[in-house]
């Protein structure tokens, strides 16, 4: 289910931060900043066949503690945390330590539901952390971010934007977390890209919103010459995709994208992104086949990765999915940290309307069965996928009315048997209830 947090009149936002270690840890912060009244929660899932003991301990932005709660969560099970457990008018960071591995997601409602996005917690923090794509009043469109302190020592923070504009830099206390807001900073360009640097590990989570749509996604540790991206539609029944690529080289590099189809035909497109920037690939190739070989107007539903890079710098993405009235955002994929399982920790079906799809792509070398289960039902997927090849599955009216789960796909029976993919929430309304996570490669 969704998981929400009380409502007040102040502006909040979560962005889960997980560290897969003997002790587990995830953080997630809150902020004052956006065009909503923002509510949210987590979806917490065990990855291990090993009850989870876990503490949540909930931060105020000065560092100090608001509140502490233990919980369980049961073997290869999920756990919905809603309503969080914190004093009115909470606007802070919460840390969930475990004694096995966990993963989280964490859902974002804006003004009660109107709008609504998702994102997948991230890995152990860093620096630095790119953030493929940032707007200031871009066709209706701005961006915040939060980055929290995920060190044990205060942080020194900064921001260098692709527009030449910068922040900072700001001190963040361990545990806590900053909120950085483009529409209040000066900016040449509408959109651009942007590089966070500190003195102690951090995590990044952006929001990217219209006064009616909401996306989100999270800032990434390192980048792939190569990433990949499991879903891209084109219009498919009023959904468009923009894909941004982030250069984080200092030169510029000429970049292929190839597409490969489930409906359509397959195509490429490149172009050139200039050093230390980025640049938007798919919206244009598919509605007018600019810089490429697609099909222009035609439908096109599949996967897509970056097969060129002439200077070979690491490179990193995000990809919106734009609908008439909803959107949401994911983060392509290194397939250098793909393996043969991929967990979902939330599945739903008919869960007050909302219903879940998925895809997940082979980017291993060879051909791959992919095997998907899910928690307290028999259903179950599979195919065998050629290289490059994704799975596609939609659970609406597949498994049980008001079903809420999750799932784990395995591949076997390749070379390399390497998986990645994505998950789709959706609820057929006139407003934004669309929201997408990255699955979680075990």
């Amino acid at each position: 289910i969704f998981t929400i947090q009380k409502e007040t009149k102040m502006k909040k936002f979560l962005s889960i931060f997980v560290v897969l270690l003997l002790l587990t840890g995830i953080l997630v912060s809150t902020a004052s900043a956006g065009a909503f009244t923002y509510s949210s929660g987590i979806q917490v899932q065990n990855l291990s066949g090993t009850d989870a003991n876990i503490i949540v301990t909930y931060y105020n932005k000065d560092g100090s503690v608001n509140a502490t709660v233990p919980d369980t969560i049961l073997a290869n099970k999920s756990k919905t945390y809603f309503p969080v457990d914190v004093s009115d008018g909470f606007d802070g960071s919460v840390v969930i330590s475990a004694d096995q591995p966990v993963a989280a997601i964490s859902n974002v409602l804006g003004d009660g539901g109107n709008a609504s996005a998702s994102y997948v917690g991230t890995s152990l923090g860093g620096s630095p952390v790119n953030i493929p794509l940032l707007m200031k009043n871009n066709s209706g469109y701005n961006t915040w971010f939060n980055v929290q302190n995920t060190g044990g020592s205060d942080a020194t923070v900064n921001i260098a934007y692709s527009d030449g504009s910068s922040a900072g830099p700001v001190t963040i206390k361990p545990g806590a977390a900053h909120t950085f807001d483009q529409s209040a900073e000066f900016h040449s360009a509408t959109v651009f890209s942007g590089v966070v640097t500190s003195d102690q590990p951090v995590a990044v989570s952006v929001i990217e919103e219209s006064s009616a749509i909401m996306f989100a996604y999270s800032g990434f540790v390192g980048g792939s010459s190569n990433p990949v991206m499991p879903l891209i539609n084109a219009n498919n029944s009023g959904y468009q995709t923009g894909v941004q690529i982030q250069n984080t080289g200092s030169t510029s590099t000429n970049v292929t994208v190839s597409y490969k189809a489930v409906v359509g035909s397959d195509c490429t497109e490149t172009q050139t992104i200039p050093g230390e920037s980025s640049a938007t690939f798919a919206l244009a190739a598919f509605a007018n086949g600019s810089n490429s070989t697609c099909v222009p107007n035609a439908t096109f539903i599949g996967s897509a990765s970056v097969t060129s890079n002439s200077a070979g710098h690491d490179l990193t993405v995000i990809v919106n999915q734009l609908g008439t009235s909803n959107g949401e955002a994911y983060g392509g994929f290194d397939p250098a940290s793909a393996s043969d399982t991929v967990v979902m920790p939330l599945i739903m079906d008919r869960n007050s309307g909302y219903f879940t799809g998925f895809n997940i792509q082979n980017v291993g070398s060879s051909s791959t069965t992919v095997n998907c289960a899910f928690t307290n039902t028999s259903y179950s997927v599979s195919k065998t996928l050629a290289a490059g090849e994704a799975l596609s599955d939609i659970q609406n009216n597949k498994i049980a009315d008001s079903y809420v789960g999750s799932g784990t796909c395995v591949a076997s029976g390749g070379t390399d048997n390497l998986i990645v993919g994505v998950v789709n929430e959706l609820k057929a309304s006139s407003m934004d209830a669309f929201l997408v996570y990255e699955g979680i490669n075990d």
